[in-house]
């Protein structure tokens, strides 16, 4: 992208290949997650308020952060990749990306080995979601067996993931989403489905410990209430939480930032081989198409994730 705008900025073009630098492998890239936060770069954070975006990028930009592929080179200083190792992981990020390209250099300790019981395609769905969902529950959270979780965006790329880790933990899920998505939800773990279309949330949940948030916006103090004292909410998209409304129910709403580590995605690789875990793919488009692919985005009904398909 050149400038910011709409799917249209974005332009198919050649561009240098990335140099290796030291601590960093040279991907060849075989496909790319795409996220929210792509398209929400490529406007300028348009969809929230201007005194809480952050700052834009120097331009032209190269947007993803969701790799998986083969490693082409390995620069100085690396000993834990090869040559030919299949990998995946979040790159650059936060930051620009680069991941929309057909290589990109990264800091390898950024990397884990791609799971071995999935494709690439698959893969390139899992690394910001699944650690977002991951560092959520288990970072800052600390959700333990027997509890409850309620997960806002249940559906989407972060909620699928949020679902399966907090039911191979032993909790309780509520999930939240269109009634279009009940059976896709029951068949992931979902103990009880809220259609959102049909029933307030406030309504038809309460006493739940950890509402995980994946969809933000206004309206936020609704998911309060269907927590009991002591519960947190955690929010992984800027949303209106009221600090006062928090205060009387005696719980805590919190928002944080996914961050690339490795460890957890080894972590989330092993339980995706063990088949406690599964990928949901929508879409699958080659990489000219990235512009397609955030039209789908943007329209904020994805089920799981959308893939570019960047090499066979």
């Amino acid at each position: 992208m050149h400038t910011y705008g709409g799917p249209e900025v974005l332009v198919y073009e050649e561009v240098p290949r990335s140099r290796v630098a030291p601590g960093e492998v040279l991907i060849r890239i075989a496909a790319v997650g795409v996220n929210p936060s792509d398209w929400r770069t490529r406007t300028g954070h348009a969809d929230i308020p201007e005194d809480l975006r952050p700052p834009r990028h120097a331009l032209p930009l190269i947007l993803g952060h969701d790799v998986s592929g083969i490693i082409e080179a390995v620069g100085p200083e690396v000993t834990a990749f090869h040559e030919g190792n299949a990998v995946y992981g979040m790159i650059h990020f936060p930051g620009g990306g680069g991941a929309y390209a057909e290589y990109v250099a990264i800091d390898a300790k950024d990397l884990a080995p791609k799971p071995v019981t999935i494709d690439h395609l698959q893969a390139a769905a899992v690394p910001t979601v699944a650690l977002t969902a991951w560092q959520a529950l288990f970072v800052h959270a600390n959700l333990e067996a027997g509890q409850t979780i309620l997960v806002n965006g249940v559906a989407g790329g972060v909620g699928h993931f949020a679902v399966q880790l907090a039911k191979a933990k032993g909790a309780r899920v509520i999930g939240v989403a269109s009634g279009r998505n009940a059976a896709f939800l029951r068949e992931l773990g979902v103990d009880h489905f809220i259609d959102y279309t049909a029933t307030p949330v406030e309504k038809a949940a309460h006493d739940v410990d950890l509402v995980v948030d994946t969809v933000g916006g206004e309206q936020g103090d609704r998911l309060l209430d269907v927590l009991g004292r002591g519960g947190k909410l955690i929010a992984v998209f800027l949303g209106q939480y009221s600090a006062e409304h928090a205060a009387k129910a005696g719980v805590i709403a919190q928002l944080f930032q996914v961050r690339p580590n490795a460890a957890h995605l080894i972590e989330i690789g092993g339980l995706i081989d063990a088949g406690r875990v599964r990928v949901a793919v929508e879409a699958v488009l080659p990489l000219a198409q990235a512009s397609k692919a955030h039209e789908l985005s943007e329209n904020h009904h994805v089920r799981g994730k959308i893939v570019l398909r960047v090499a066979e």
